[in-house]
C-alpha cells in the first residue's frame, strides 16, 4: 500500500500518543523516503501528537510516566528528522532559559515543560536542576533570551526565584524578559509577590500562556 503524506503524519502523531518509539522512527523514515519536508513532519506529525498528549495530561487521562514515554517516542522520531531540517528553520524562535532553582534536584516537571516548549517552537536553554541563582541571568545575557522559566517542588527553595528576579532587575534585563514560574508549592499569589509575569500549574498551561503572550505582542 502506498502511504499518502497524511497517512504518514497520522502515523507520526499516533506513535507519540501510543508511546511507540519504534513506530515513531518508522514513520519518520517513511516521511523522509516520501520526500516530505522534515519541518512539516515534525510540526504536523510529532508535535500534533504531543499536543494530544498534553490534552490527555490536562484531562488526567495521562500522568507524568505516560507523558515521559510519549516524549521519548517523539524524540526518537525527531532524531531521524532533524538532520533534514533547513539550517534556518528555527532562526526566529523565541529563546527560553529554563531550570530548577538552587537547592532542588527534582526535574521531571521541568523536563516536561522543556519538551512541550521545544515542540511549541521555542529555542530552549536548559540549565538543569539545582541551578545557581545568578546562572539564570548569566544565560539570559549570553544568548539574548526573552523568557526565564523557573521551577521548584520545595518550599525551602521558593525564595530563590525572587533572587533571580532581583538579579535580572540589577542587570537591567528585567524589562526584556518574561518570567514564568511553576511547581508544587508555587501559587499565583507567590508569583504576584515576587513580581513574576506568569504562573503555570503544568506544562500545557506554561506553553499556552507563553504562546498567548506571543500572539498578544504580535
Amino acid at each position: 500500500m502506498v502511504l499518502t503524506n497524511q497517512n504518514i503524519l497520522d502515523a507520526l502523531s499516533t506513535a507519540v500518543v501510543e508511546m511507540d518509539e519504534d513506530g515513531a522512527k518508522a514513520a519518520a523514515q517513511a516521511a523522509i523516503d516520501a520526500g516530505m519536508g522534515a519541518f512539516e513532519a515534525i510540526t504536523e506529525g510529532l508535535v500534533k501528537g504531543m499536543n494530544i498528549v498534553g490534552d490527555k495530561y490536562e484531562q488526567q487521562e495521562y500522568f507524568i510516566p505516560e507523558v515521559l514515554l510519549c516524549s521519548d517516542a517523539m524524540l526518537a522520531g525527531l532524531e531521524i528528522l532533524k538532520p533534514y531540517l533547513p539550517k534556518d528553520y528555527n532562526q526566529n524562535a523565541e529563546k527560553v532559559v529554563i531550570g530548577v532553582v538552587e537547592g532542588d534536584t527534582h526535574d521531571i516537571g521541568k523536563n516536561i515543560v522543556k519538551i512541550m516548549l521545544e515542540t511549541g517552537g521555542f529555542e530552549v536553554y536548559d540549565l538543569g536542576r539545582n541551578v545557581p541563582l545568578q546562572a539564570f541571568a548569566d544565560k539570559v545575557e549570553e544568548v539574548g533570551a526573552t523568557v526565564v522559566a523557573m521551577a521548584t517542588l520545595m518550599t525551602t527553595t521558593m525564595d530563590g526565584m525572587q533572587v533571580v528576579v532581583e538579579e535580572l532587575e540589577k542587570r537591567g534585563l528585567r524589562d526584556k524578559v518574561t518570567v514564568i514560574i511553576g511547581g508544587g508549592p508555587i501559587s499565583q499569589a507567590f508569583a504576584d509577590e515576587i513580581k513574576a509575569d506568569l504562573y503555570a500549574t503544568d506544562a500545557n498551561v506554561a506553553v499556552r500562556k507563553l504562546k498567548n503572550r506571543q500572539e498578544a505582542v504580535a
